[in-house]
């Protein structure tokens, strides 16, 4: 019975409680039935620990995206009926270098309202600040990290605060109801949070450059790096007039903060600021289909056009599809998902009339569901510069808009108006921030590097005390090591091979695997991760 008292795990040992085990009683069909046939003596209600859940989930959807995805989850809402746990994590989709993941770095995000939630605040208090912006003089509260954060209204469950809760923890969010699996990119990022909605409903353009001059003049003492804007204000009556929105945030710029903005939601040759504004990296919306293969991408339908001297807008896209978010506590939506999950939990599986509902409200779990649109690719994309200047603190404005245009995947069939540079690559941005000017790593290749004389594998990694590298060209089983040739930067060669496809991974300290962040080629692995690609 779920208790809350000390359990162990039936599958793999693990201690746990007994609440934890019982979650898998609500997992999808799938799942359950991939845990079954792994573990034949094993039930549904004997529990298993997240560890054992998460490892059969990604399988599962893995395997989905290796074939495309299966016929039955569509390109459009609504979802199938496998809906619950059926949303890839965004690092994983998004291949992105597990090890920057934001510290050290606040991110401040406009919107119009927020929410404390646990994903975070615990185990620690990461909001730094929140902000007031639609008054005068503007409110603001600090926090630290060992205080619970509240403001005025913070748990009215009023819709004003969902928008915010689901960029916020898009962006930095560290999946605490999910056990960290869906976390965004900059788990360990501080932020500040700044409503800009009045009480009237309306995001204007005086709110926003209120709370862009408030960023300007206390953003530093925060350590802001990254600003991200998923609001719009009131469209311009002349496109080339510059404007006070556009002014303050190329004074943010100036200041070395890069500022991150939504294209919109209507598929037009139109756009409002801040997404005009010629310093502002305007993010547009990707369908990437819930898979990881870069073969699937494809524009979603966002906003276009020029900014207000004439730049081509959006500079690339995000994922604005199949993006995973926490529900807002105390709502309706909140209440109907924990019944829906109970009943999933004590019924038959495959209750056409539960998983049904489920499917309608986009739910992945009773904490989480599925949301779309610019709003949350933006705050990937600032997610994204966050875990790059973890990796190189020196880059500046302009280079991080470099990085991320070099580093982008472009969309087949899709005009450069609609996707810029193309679909953003946290991976590869990371691993030529690394690179760039005062990286740790400039100067030197990307890895791997095929050669007449063998193939070099090269990573960055302070904390590794051993790098070898194994692969497929002779089942695993020789390791190949690597030379720490500088501090942090370890090198290895190996001969030539034949012609042909191979997979490959480090091993770090003997005990963990990672793929290799520069190599942007990845295949699914037997365990619910990713190998990297070699091709001769």
């Amino acid at each position: 019975m779920a208790d809350g008292t000390t359990a162990t795990c039936p599958l793999c040992g693990a201690p746990s409680t007994s609440d934890t085990l019982a979650e898998a009683a609500w997992l999808g069909g799938d799942v359950v039935a991939r845990l079954i046939s792994q573990n034949p003596q094993w039930k549904r209600e004997d529990g298993t620990c997240p560890a054992c859940v998460q490892s059969a989930l990604l399988q599962t959807l893995l395997e989905r995206g290796d074939d495309a995805l299966h016929d039955g989850i569509q390109s459009v809402w609504p979802l199938d009926a496998e809906a619950a746990f059926g949303a890839l994590p965004t690092p994983l989709r998004l291949h992105a270098d597990p090890r920057y993941t934001g510290r050290g770095v606040t991110l401040a995000l406009l919107d119009s309202g927020f929410y404390p939630h646990p994903g975070l605040i615990r185990p620690v208090n990461r909001i730094r600040a929140w902000v007031n912006a639609v008054v005068e003089p503007v409110l603001e509260i600090r926090f630290g990290p060992n205080e619970v954060p509240a403001w005025p209204g913070w748990d009215d469950a009023h819709s004003s605060k969902w928008h915010g809760l689901m960029t916020s923890t898009v962006a930095a969010g560290n999946g605490w109801l999910s056990h960290g699996l869906y976390s965004g990119l900059a788990r360990d990022a501080d932020l500040v949070l700044v409503r800009v909605r009045d009480e009237r409903g309306r995001i204007t353009n005086d709110n926003i450059v209120r709370a862009l001059r408030w960023l300007l003049g206390h953003g530093p003492t925060l350590r802001v790096r990254v600003v991200s804007m998923s609001v719009a204000g009131d469209p311009l009556a002349h496109m080339e007039d510059r404007n006070p929105v556009d002014e303050a945030v190329a004074a943010l710029v100036a200041k070395n903060i890069t500022v991150i903005a939504a294209a919109g939601n209507d598929g037009e040759r139109r756009l409002v600021p801040p997404a005009t504004a010629p310093e502002a990296i305007t993010v547009g919306g990707l369908d990437d289909k819930n898979t990881f293969s870069h073969a699937e991408l494809e524009i979603w339908h966002s906003n276009y056009g020029l900014s207000t001297d004439g730049m081509l807008k959006p500079e690339l896209v995000a994922p604005s599809m199949w993006v995973v978010a926490p529900i807002l506590p105390g709502t309706d939506v909140a209440m109907e998902a924990d019944r829906l999950f109970e009943r999933r939990a004590h019924g038959p599986l495959g209750d056409p009339e539960v998983d049904g509902r489920i499917a309608e409200l986009k739910l992945i779990t009773p904490h989480y569901q599925l949301v779309g649109g610019t709003s949350f690719a933006a705050p990937i994309v600032a997610s994204a510069v966050a875990c790059m200047l973890e990796a190189n603190p020196k880059l500046a404005p302009h280079q991080i808009r470099d990085i991320l245009i070099s580093s982008a995947l472009p969309v087949a069939g899709a005009s450069m108006e609609r996707q810029g540079a193309g679909a953003l690559d946290p991976g590869q941005a990371v691993s030529l921030a690394l690179r760039e000017q005062h990286g740790p790593l400039e100067g030197r290749p990307m890895s791997p590097q095929v050669t007449p004389g063998g193939i070099e594998f090269l990573l960055h990694d302070h904390r590794a005390r051993k790098v070898q590298v194994l692969g497929s060209w002779d089942g695993w089983r020789t390791a190949h090591e690597a030379e720490e040739v500088e501090p942090g930067i370890w090198q290895s060669h190996r001969p030539s091979l034949p012609s042909g496809l191979y997979t490959y991974k480090f091993l770090i300290d003997g005990t963990r695997w990672l793929n290799d962040p520069s190599n942007p080629r990845k295949s699914p692995d037997t365990f619910g991760g990713l190998n990297s690609v070699l091709g001769c």
